[in-house]
């Protein structure tokens, strides 16, 4: 189950040490610019994770609708078409705060304010609880949970400042309901939707609207990451069957554009709406396991084990 492609292959376990990098606004004039610009500039979005999929399409999707877009990635060259197309591209690793508080402070710099922020950076670390590493379930929080979390303490006083703002954070119907094998990737999306329900109650005074994004599987090259971030030669034997489960879930959409995969377009068709949306609901699912896991959640524990059960004996 996909969101897009972006990742820091080298984070490691002190890539949180000393990562309190936020900056407040730095004079009293910038609630008055952006007031005074509102309805004369072009509304700005900053996208993470465009290199390809669904960040890429999103950020096509807000040029379409004459957004001022800054399209970022962790290497700029990936993301020169996008250049071309008329976005600002600037590199980013999520997991780099340094960097983080420059591209924001950029983004405000080049937009004139920081209207709507795309979490969208991630990728899927899957494998057996027992074969993923905890340098790996740490890498994989660094990124998709550490990732938005950064962004957002870095854009919310600009957009606390300007008396409105917009954070959208893409989840997954992962992060919905767990399985086997999902476990440190539905674990992140869990905590981030979490934390995203707790910070749109905690915001919303400001003017600032707080969205989640849970698409089902995505046709893009998200499995071919989540390919390379299966365990290889640690796998335990034990777990032989659970491992064909999940190459037999590929034939169904799990990525590679099965029948039930949703295309990175139709993923940033629900961004730029939610973006766009005078009140956005607080999720928005995506295809048609994305809907699907608005009601599985809701299904007995007993049921969904036994459901697992019935597929394990199937394969």
């Amino acid at each position: 189950m996909a969101i897009a492609e972006e990742a820091d292959d080298d984070a490691g376990d002190d890539a949180t040490v000393a990562d309190d990098t936020r900056r407040e606004p730095t004079d009293e004039t910038e609630t008055t610019d952006a007031t005074e610009d509102r309805y004369t500039r072009k509304q700005c979005v900053l996208i993470t994770g465009c290199s390809s999929g669904v960040g890429h399409a999103t950020a096509r999707a807000f040029l379409e609708k004459d957004w001022q877009v800054i399209a970022t990635a962790r290497n700029v060259e990936d993301v020169a078409d996008l250049e071309e197309a008329g976005c600002t591209t600037l590199e980013l690793d999520v997991t780099d705060p340094d960097q983080v508080a420059d591209v924001v402070e950029r983004t405000v710099e080049i937009g004139g304010a920081i209207d709507c922020l795309v979490n969208n950076a991630g990728y899927a670390q899957m494998g057996p609880i027992e074969d993923v590493s905890t340098v790996d379930l740490h890498r994989q929080f660094d990124v998709n949970v550490y990732g938005p979390h950064r962004l957002a303490r870095a854009a919310l006083p600009h957009m606390r400042a300007q008396g409105e703002g917009r954070i959208i954070n893409v989840s997954s119907v992962a992060g919905r309901v767990s399985f086997p094998g999902y476990g440190a990737y539905s674990g992140s999306k869990h905590a981030l939707e979490a934390m995203t329900d707790a910070l749109r109650g905690e915001v919303e005074e400001f003017g600032i609207e707080v969205v989640l994004i849970e698409p089902g599987p995505i046709e893009s090259e998200f499995s071919d990451r989540v390919d390379e971030e299966l365990p290889g030669s640690e796998r335990t034997p034990a777990y032989e069957s659970l491992y064909e489960i999940y190459d037999e879930a590929q034939l169904i959409g799990g990525g590679q554009g099965g029948p039930f995969a949703s295309t990175p377009a139709e993923v940033a068709t629900a961004i730029v709406e939610s973006a766009i949306r005078s009140e956005p609901p607080a999720r928005y699912p995506v295809g048609p396991i994305g809907q699907l896991g608005v009601y599985a959640r809701f299904l007995p524990d007993r049921l969904q084990d036994a459901l697992y059960g019935v597929v394990r004996k199937l394969v």
